[in-house]
């Protein structure tokens, strides 16, 4: 249900209402309540933009419930508070921090709150703040790609909001690839200093292209547990072409 809601919520991300927002808000009558926060996320991630996914909040309810997530240098919880002294009524309940909230409204209102949203962020957001940026720690010698360093990593935590995980830089030669599944990617990735080649994985990367042969990634160092045995993996969060 999740991936088959990310699917629609893409193509609705490329229809011509939605090219030009800055805040994006998503309405589908068949989305369910509960997976809109994953979907936001997702587009969030995609769009680099502040996102509001909405779905009915339940059989014949007139209401509709949404979900946020939002980007570096947009205060989302602070800027539904905003909407809601401008536009009393609108929104029927709302919370939530800097990165994530929640809120409600009449399904009737959609569209005047889906304005009043993307003015808010045309306000607030410039376009250095939409550009999508990669953070990282730097570079790791190919000597330190090893099971003790990954396990030191995972146990120094824990990591999160204004504290992310370590995340580091390289160029890598693919050896070997395959799809896993059907959105993701599994990869043999062989260090431009030399070594072994490392096991490596990317979520939601897969389109049905092959990865290049040579290319720059952002990584974190993780340990994967499978059947008993731990082993170094490399889990991308960025790839880009050499």
């Amino acid at each position: 249900m999740q991936a088959g809601m990310v699917d629609e919520a893409e193509r609705m991300a490329l229809k011509a209402e939605h090219v030009d927002a800055v805040g994006v808000a998503m309405f589908d009558a068949g989305w369910h309540p509960g997976i809109v926060g994953l979907v936001a996320s997702k587009l969030k991630d995609k769009l680099h933009r502040p996102v509001l996914a909405f779905a009915p909040a339940g059989d014949d309810s007139d209401e509709l419930r949404g979900s946020a997530r939002s980007i570096p240098g947009f205060h989302i919880r602070d800027a539904l508070a905003e909407i809601d002294a401008k536009h009393p009524g609108l929104i029927l309940r709302f919370g939530g921090h800097a990165m994530a909230a929640g809120l409600s409204l009449q399904a009737r209102d959609f569209d005047r709150f889906a304005a009043a949203f993307d003015s808010a962020a045309r306000r607030l957001l410039d376009d250095e703040h939409l550009q999508a940026l990669v953070h990282t720690d730097g570079e790791l010698d190919y000597r330190d790609h090893t099971l003790a360093l990954a396990k030191a990593l995972r146990h120094a935590g824990p990591w999160g909001q204004a504290f992310p995980s370590p995340v580091f830089e390289a160029r890598f030669e693919c050896a070997s690839w395959k799809p896993m599944g059907s959105r993701h990617l599994r990869l043999r990735l062989r260090h431009e200093q030399g070594g072994v080649p490392l096991e490596a994985v990317m979520f939601n990367a897969y389109d049905g292209t092959p990865p290049p042969s040579r290319m720059r990634v952002a990584y974190e160092l993780s340990v994967n547990d499978w059947q008993g045995r731990e082993s170094v993996r490399l889990l991308l969060q960025h790839m880009e072409p050499l």
